[in-house]
């Protein structure tokens, strides 16, 4: 985050601050500098104040513009839209998503706040060069970070479906029990954060290097997106190990199954794993519906999209 805010200072937030918050004029020496930098601001780059709004200003922006352009691009060209006619799915439950979406995303970044600032402020373990630890770490660490935050993640969502407090916290989002992408950032503000956490505490716990913290970041928005398209693919060699959009489905349709985030070890290791399989994939229901309310004669093949 430190380099992302870098280049906004640069490029954009230097001009802003000035504009909003312009240094008196006889702070500056007038005769020695010139014109060019006299528009400066009273607020200086690393002002914990100024820090703070840019990084809320940068994580909210980036956290909606990757919400809605993989959201968009999922639905758009994976999501199988048939799905839209199943039973169980809620009238404008799309446009729900959304606005679930818009409201959690502020409270969240507000949250995570105090790790971002962190980060900016050199109490991470982020370094800058791959030198400082190799190419062997540098390839370790991004699987370390994705096992390790798949683990934590598993414990987390579990804990959430406890009956003590799923109801207040992660039934929210169990309310989409045949989710569109857009539900992939439909939580109530403290399961998102809560879910967030071991992203943030990870680079607190061990060294990583800033580019590649960077790219698994937005990794990790674009995977959270993927596995709610709903995609029942089944059968393939890579889901006995990888947590599909398949067995996602059967989490949101089943609850107590299939937890984990990226990997199913931690589900088949604590007797959670359920196996996708083509009988359980809910397009069977979504396409009765549709036969049921005459959009299709029995027998007649249905698109994908329709």
């Amino acid at each position: 985050m430190d380099l992302v805010l870098e280049y906004c200072d640069e490029y954009a937030f230097d001009a802003a601050y000035a504009y909003l918050f312009p240094a008196p004029v006889s702070s500056l020496n007038s005769t020695s500098l010139p014109s060019s930098t006299l528009k400066v601001s009273r607020l200086a780059r690393d002002a914990l104040p100024r820090q703070t709004l840019s990084l809320f200003v940068i994580a909210l922006t980036g956290a909606l513009s990757l919400y809605f352009l993989f959201c968009s691009l999922s639905y758009y060209f994976l999501y199988d839209r048939r799905l839209e006619h199943h039973p169980k799915f809620l009238v404008n439950q799309k446009r729900q998503e959304i606005i679930s979406s818009l409201i959690a995303a502020p409270v969240i970044d507000v949250l995570t706040l105090p790790w971002f600032l962190g980060e900016v402020r050199g109490y991470s373990k982020l370094y800058n060069s791959v030198a400082e630890y190799g190419w062997a770490y540098f390839a370790f660490s991004a699987v370390w970070f994705l096992v390790f935050t798949d683990f934590m993640i598993y414990w987390i969502h579990r804990i959430e479906h406890h009956r003590s407090i799923y109801k207040y916290i992660h039934k929210p989002h169990h309310k989409w029990i045949v989710p569109t992408p857009y539900a992939a950032l439909a939580f109530h503000p403290l399961d998102g954060y809560a879910q967030s956490l071991p992203y943030h505490i990870f680079i607190y716990l061990f060294p990583m290097h800033r580019l590649l913290y960077l790219g698994m970041f937005g990794f990790v928005q674009f995977w959270s997106i993927l596995i709610h398209d709903g995609d029942m693919i089944s059968g393939h060699l890579l889901e006995r190990y990888i947590n599909s959009p398949a067995h996602h489905t059967l989490h949101h349709i089943y609850f107590t199954v299939n937890y984990g985030q990226y990997f199913t070890w931690a589900d088949k290791t604590f007797d959670s794993h359920r196996d996708p399989r083509p009988e359980l994939d809910p397009i069977h229901d979504s396409i009765a519906a549709m036969r049921a309310k005459g959009l299709a004669e029995d027998g007649t093949p249905l698109k994908k999209t329709e």
